[in-house]
């Protein structure tokens, strides 16, 4: 077995720190991914532009990052309607959580949240046990 450092996720994680950082820093708020998106229609007024350029800017990185080192597009190994399904449970998962992976898990937990801890937590263990059913069971 060869060991090495997978340095795209490390350089990766530190670009969701630091953007997750800034907004926080200057705008006062947390980079909930969730949160983010389900403001865009209901949120404050004046409140919809940073978030639309938010998310905006979320696409348009990994479009850019994707040309600029040429990856190749990913198959789908899973039938179009388990995909959808899952979607709608992260959806409804991150409504019952008060959050998404990204507002616990990155903002909540680098704040010390007792409540983003056990959600991430909760997260983490749900993900293991899915992916030993998805890949051992099934």
């Amino acid at each position: 077995m060869e060991f090495s450092v997978p340095w795209m996720s490390l350089f990766g994680g530190m670009i969701l720190g630091l953007s997750a950082s800034i907004l926080l820093m200057f705008n006062g708020k947390i980079a909930g991914i969730s949160g983010i998106v389900s403001k865009i229609y209901k949120g404050k007024a004046g409140d919809t532009s940073w978030r639309l350029l938010f998310v905006l800017g979320m696409i348009l990185g990994g479009v850019v990052t994707a040309k600029w080192l040429e990856l190749a597009p990913v198959a789908m190994v899973v039938p179009t309607p388990l995909v959808l399904v899952a979607g709608l449970l992260v959806g409804l998962g991150t409504k019952l959580g008060n959050g998404c992976t990204s507002g616990h898990g990155i903002c909540g937990m680098g704040r010390l949240s007792t409540r983003s801890i056990a959600a991430t937590m909760t997260f983490m263990a749900v993900a293991m046990l899915t992916t030993f059913f998805m890949l051992h069971v099934l």
